[in-house]
């Protein structure tokens, strides 16, 4: 092991004795009491010396035997050192694809947000085998399908209908030369042109799909989804997240996990049984009369709901549960303030979730953590 200090991680001293790795509550650490000689010792820990060298150097610096792997050992556990020896293979892989350099920034933050030395360069490396599959290319779908290729995802599928419009033109979505282009096949060169490094080649067998991305240029499907359109992502298990924007609102989520949260069924039941005329409602909306034409769907909140939508993606891909699992967040202009709203699994839908509970991670908040050194 050759520890090193997080550098994604700012550091500062809160005083004499006492230093704060990180800035904000999420992730800062407190390590103390450090003396002099200790914080020598910390300023060592930069990836270049193992272990028996970082041992003889503390003994000249006066640190008792034991101190040092004591040391290493509890700022491994606070989630604070890394060791660049750890993932080497996962790190060699994202060099020979020659996408290291474009995708440190993804790097240093999933070494943040990930505790143990190597688990960055393992996850980062891990998105190059996971396929997605983007429904929708406006606005919205092509932003994220565009982030999602640029953040390491190695297959990024995205499935949409006609040709592109002039108002789907957007930064990071399709630029102004493909307008009359088919929509899936412009997508396709957004795609692979935001990809870092090179994609390689298919794969032999296609890898099964991680994760469906429901964000629908008529943002009412991603609003009121069609648990018909979700009936085979339920019954092969396949996680599904919805995103989009209708009438200045945007939203992101649900993410749905089969069988364990509320799936677009539910949400139906549970609408109908709340308001008895949504689905007479519904199905005049359906129905395509009187259809809109031109979506009102704002750049800036689309870009917002795209980049949200990739973000949330890309943690359940890296194997967490963002808060739209089970969860909906919407935010409307003009004050655009986000809320949320817990999704309850209906107990007459037949996708068999209610009264299972689903897993949840909460967001580290509060003061920052402390780890003492001796």
């Amino acid at each position: 092991m050759r520890p090193m200090v997080k550098p994604a991680l700012r550091r500062a001293w809160r005083e004499r004795q006492t230093v704060q790795f990180g800035v904000t509550p999420a992730h800062a650490v407190l390590v103390g009491p450090v003396d002099t000689a200790t914080g020598s010792f910390l300023e060592l820990l930069d990836g270049t010396r193992d272990l028996p060298v970082l041992r003889e150097q503390a003994r000249a610096m006066g640190l008792p035997d034991g101190q040092p792997d004591a040391l290493v050992e509890r700022l491994t556990a606070a989630g604070l050192l890394d060791d660049p020896g750890a993932a080497a293979e996962a790190a060699e892989a994202l060099r020979e694809a020659e996408a290291l350099d474009r995708l440190r920034p993804e790097l240093a933050s999933l070494s943040v947000v990930h505790r143990e030395p190597g688990a960055a360069a393992r996850r980062l490396a891990a998105r190059r085998a996971v396929r997605v599959q983007v429904r929708g290319a406006g606005r919205v779908g092509a932003a994220v399908a565009a982030l999602l290729s640029a953040a390491g995802v190695g297959r990024v599928d995205v499935l949409d209908g006609g040709c592109v419009q002039e108002w789907d033109v957007a930064p990071g979505g399709p630029p102004a030369r493909s307008v009359g282009e088919r929509r899936d096949a412009a997508a396709r060169r957004l795609v692979r042109r935001s990809a870092p490094g090179r994609t390689g080649q298919r794969q032999a067998a296609e890898p099964p799909l991680s994760l469906v991305i429901v964000a629908p240029r008529d943002g009412l499907a991603a609003y009121a989804p069609d648990p018909a359109a979700a009936g085979s992502w339920i019954g092969t298990g396949t996680p599904h997240l919805y995103a989009g924007v209708i009438e200045a609102t945007g939203l992101v989520g649900p993410l749905v996990l089969p069988g364990g949260t509320a799936c677009a069924g539910c949400l139906a039941l549970e609408r109908a049984g709340g308001d008895p005329g949504w689905p007479r409602m519904l199905a005049q909306w359906r129905s395509g009369r009187r259809a809109v034409t031109v979506p009102a769907c704002d750049l800036g909140l689309a870009t917002t709901v795209a980049g949200l939508t990739a973000a949330h993606a890309l943690s359940f891909l890296d194997g967490e549960l963002p808060a739209s699992t089970g969860a909906r967040w919407e935010v409307s202009m003009p004050l655009l303030d986000w809320r949320a709203e817990r999704l309850t699994p209906h107990r007459d839908c037949s996708c068999g979730a209610a009264g299972r509970t689903e897993g949840e991670r909460v967001a580290g908040t509060g003061p920052p953590h402390d780890t003492m050194v001796g």
